[in-house]
């Protein structure tokens, strides 16, 4: 967990997730851009620099996919193709925007900046009094939760854009609980 930000972002629990989109993120916008986060694995950066047309299709709809261009992601090693679920398309659906960036910047030139983003969302933490968090913990509360889904790691791989596996693993949780349920497995 993070302490005065250092150390790994907190996996955030279904309760904080919920009160963080219902009570602690305010703005349609707001919502969308975690929920794009949340959803897809991104990084905020990636999330920030996302093009309306990469969600949006010509014609407003949302497209099945969210694009997240090799130009914007970490090691700009390969664009990257993530399906929209449907509580993502919930919360894109109640935004929209006009603009060549998904979420625009002051005064509508350029893009959020990822620092904007994280000065929002640390308001909402406080607000809601949930410590240890950090926009990287949407990234890591995705990845850690197919994991224990039991998605398969090279699925995560290919979803995170993460280049190979040991970078993935750093990201995955791994809790008491599932050290005693991979013990109970073995009932020779």
């Amino acid at each position: 967990m993070k302490v005065d930000r250092h150390d790994q972002a907190k996996i955030l629990s279904p309760l904080e997730l919920s009160q963080l989109f219902t009570i602690g993120l305010k703005l349609p916008r707001d919502r969308a851009l975690f929920g794009v986060c949340l959803y897809t694995g991104t990084r905020i950066a990636e999330a920030c620099s996302l093009h309306t047309k990469d969600v949006y299709a010509i014609d407003g709809s949302i497209r099945p996919r969210v694009t997240i261009r090799k130009g914007t992601t970490k090691g700009k090693i390969e664009t990257r193709s993530v399906p929209v679920n449907q509580q993502l398309r919930v919360l894109l659906e109640e935004y929209s925007s006009a603009k060549v960036y998904l979420f625009p910047g002051r005064h509508g030139l350029g893009h959020i900046h990822p620092d904007s983003a994280d000065k929002i969302l640390r308001a909402a933490f406080i607000d809601l009094g949930i410590e240890g968090a950090s926009t990287h913990s949407f990234r890591r509360t995705c990845l850690t939760q197919m994991h224990r889904s039991g998605v398969p790691l090279k699925v995560i791989q290919k979803i995170s854009g993460h280049k190979t596996l040991s970078a993935l693993q750093k990201y995955l949780e791994v809790l008491d609980e599932d050290l005693e349920s991979a013990i109970s497995t073995l009932n020779f």
